[in-house]
C-alpha cells in the first residue's frame, strides 16, 4: 500500500512521541494532538478529526477498563487490610528471620516479589518499607542494599512481568495483536532472568558491605528510618483505635492475615493447574485471569469491611473503592490517551475511532509504515529485538513504565513478521525495556523515590546503584529471548 500524507503525519506524530520522552515530558498532549491531525488529513474533516479524539478515547477506555477495575478491588482490598491491622500482621513474623544482612536481603526480595505481583509495588511500598526495611537494617543490611533489593524485586521483577494481574501483558498484546498469553508468559520468563541476573550481580557488589557493618551507623540510619514507620505506627493505630472493641479487631487482624494470603495462594494454584492439559476449566488468560483475580479481592473486600465496619460497612466499603478508583486513574489515566494514538495506528481499531463504514478498507498507519520501511532496514532479528528494547527504555523515561507500551507492542506486531521474530516474544523485551526504566529501578523521578523515601537514601544514588546490573539483565534476556523463541 502506497503511504498518504496521514501515514508521514502519523509517522511524524510517534517521532514526537519518542522525543518527548527522551527530555521527560509528558506525551497526552502530542497524542491527542497527533489523533486530531491524523483523522482530519485522513477524513479530510475537521469535524471529523474532533470526534476521533473522542472515540480514541473511548475506544481505549473500553479496551483498558478491565485494568481499572483490577487495580481498583486490589487497593481496595489493601485500605481494608490496613483498617484491621492485618497488613501489619502479614509482615510481622517474617521480620523475625532476618538474623544478618545476607538473609535480610533475601527475605526483602522474595516479600517485596510475592506482594508486588498481586498489589503493584506502589501500593505495597509503604506496607515493606515501614516494617521491614528497619528490620534488616538492624539485622545488618546497608540501608541502600535495602532500597536496592525493594526495587529490583518490585519495581522491577514482579512490575515488569505483572503475571498475576496481567495489566502490562494485556496492554502490549492489544497493541501487537497478539493474545495475552503470549506476552505474559514470555514476559514473565524474561522478568525473571533480568531480574535474577540484576539482584545476583546487585547482591555481590554489596557483599562485603553486609558482613561489615558499622553499628553506629545502623543506629543512625535506623533513627531516619524510625520516623517513617512511627509515622505508618501512628496513622495504623489511630484507625484501630477509632473501632468499637480493640479486642475484636485484633481477632479479625489475625483471621485476615492468614486468610488473604491463603486465598491469593489458592487463586495463583488454581490458575496454574488451569494451564495442565487435565483441567476442565480452560485458562485463566488476559481478561479472565483478571476477572477471577478481581472477585476474589471484591469477596475479600466485602468481608473486611464488614468485619471492621460492621453497620458503618455500607459506607466505608464505598470509600475503598472510591480510594482505589483514584489510584487507579491516578496511575492509567495518562495511558488512555496514549493508547488511543496508537490504536488509531491499527487497522482493528481505526475504523472505530475515525467512524468508517463496515464496507470501507480501514488504514493500519503504523504497520504501513512500518512495511513500506522494511528494504530500508536491515532485516536482523538481532537489531529489531535491540531496537525494541531501546525503545521500550526511551519510553519509560517519563517516570511511568505503563505509556509506552502501546507504542513498544505496535512496533512488535508490525516489525516482526518482517525479521521472522514473533511479535508476542518483541512486545515482551519492549515491555521489559519500559517498565524496569519508568516503573521504578533506572530514573530517579519514578516510583523509586518512594523507595529511596523509606530508605533514608539518595534516589539518586539508588538509581546509579541499580544502573549496570539492569542494563546488563535486559541485555541478557534479549539475547536468551533470541534463541529460545
Amino acid at each position: 500500500m502506497s503511504l498518504t500524507l496521514a501515514h508521514w503525519m502519523y509517522a511524524l506524530v510517534t517521532l514526537i512521541v519518542i522525543g518527548t520522552m527522551l527530555f521527560r515530558r509528558g506525551v497526552v498532549l502530542p497524542t491527542l494532538v497527533g489523533t486530531l491531525v491524523v483523522a482530519w488529513i485522513y477524513k479530510g474533516s475537521f469535524i471529523g478529526g474532533l470526534q476521533a479524539i473522542f472515540n480514541a478515547n473511548l475506544v481505549a477506555a473500553k479496551e483498558l477498563f478491565s485494568i481499572f477495575l483490577i487495580i481498583t478491588f486490589m487497593v481496595a482490598l489493601l485500605h481494608s487490610l490496613k483498617d484491621l491491622g492485618a497488613d501489619r500482621r502479614m509482615i510481622e513474623p517474617i521480620q523475625k528471620v532476618m538474623f544478618n544482612g545476607h538473609m535480610a536481603f533475601w527475605v526483602l526480595i522474595a516479600v517485596t516479589f510475592s506482594i508486588s505481583l498481586f498489589f503493584w509495588p506502589t501500593p505495597a511500598v509503604p506496607l515493606i518499607g515501614a516494617l521491614l526495611i528497619p528490620a534488616a537494617v538492624k539485622a545488618g543490611l546497608p540501608a541502600i542494599g535495602a532500597a536496592v533489593a525493594i526495587s529490583l524485586a518490585g519495581q522491577g521483577m514482579a512490575l515488569s512481568s505483572d503475571y498475576v494481574m496481567q495489566i502490562a501483558p494485556m496492554l502490549s498484546a492489544k497493541a501487537a495483536g497478539v493474545e495475552t498469553s503470549l506476552v505474559a508468559g514470555k514476559a514473565f520468563t524474561l522478568s525473571l532472568i533480568t531480574g535474577v541476573t540484576a539482584i545476583g550481580i546487585a547482591y555481590m557488589t554489596m557483599f562485603k558491605s553486609m558482613r561489615k557493618t558499622n553499628d553506629l551507623k545502623i543506629d543512625n540510619e535506623l533513627n531516619t528510618l524510625g520516623t517513617y514507620s512511627a509515622q505508618h505506627e501512628v496513622a495504623a493505630a489511630s484507625q484501630v483505635m477509632s473501632a468499637e472493641d480493640q479486642s475484636v479487631l485484633d481477632r479479625w487482624g489475625k483471621v485476615f492475615a492468614a486468610l488473604v494470603p491463603l486465598s491469593l495462594l489458592a487463586v495463583v494454584v488454581v490458575m496454574a493447574f488451569s494451564k495442565t492439559g487435565d483441567s476442565a476449566m480452560g485458562g485463566f488468560e488476559g481478561g479472565d485471569g483478571a476477572a477471577f483475580i478481581g472477585g476474589v479481592a471484591a469477596i475479600l473486600l466485602v468481608l473486611a469491611s464488614v468485619a471492621f465496619g460492621r453497620a458503618h460497612a455500607l459506607d466505608k466499603i464505598a470509600d475503598h473503592i472510591t480510594d482505589g478508583f483514584v489510584f487507579a486513574f491516578k496511575a492509567m489515566g495518562p495511558v488512555v490517551p496514549i493508547a488511543g494514538f496508537f490504536f488509531l495506528g491499527s487497522g482493528e481499531f481505526a475504523g472505530a475511532i475515525m467512524g468508517l463504514a463496515d464496507d470501507v478498507a480501514k488504514p493500519a498507519f503504523l504497520f504501513d509504515i512500518v512495511n513500506s520501511a522494511q528494504s530500508l532496514v536491515p532485516q536482523s532479528a538481532f537489531l529489531t529485538a535491540f531496537g525494541i528494547l531501546i525503545i521500550g527504555i526511551i519510553t519509560g523515561l517519563d517516570g511511568s513504565g505503563f505509556s509506552g507500551l502501546p507504542l513498544t507492542g505496535g512496533l512488535a506486531g508490525a516489525m516482526g513478521p518482517g525479521v521472522g521474530l514473533d511479535p508476542s516474544t518483541l512486545a515482551a523485551i519492549g515491555q521489559m525495556g519500559a517498565i524496569w526504566t519508568g516503573g521504578g529501578t533506572l530514573i530517579a523521578w519514578s516510583s523509586l523515590v518512594a523507595v529511596a523515601g523509606f530508605a533514608g537514601v539518595s534516589a539518586i544514588e539508588l538509581a546509579r546503584k541499580n544502573f549496570l546490573p539492569v542494563i546488563i539483565g535486559l541485555s541478557l534476556s534479549t539475547l536468551i529471548a533470541l534463541f529460545i523463541w
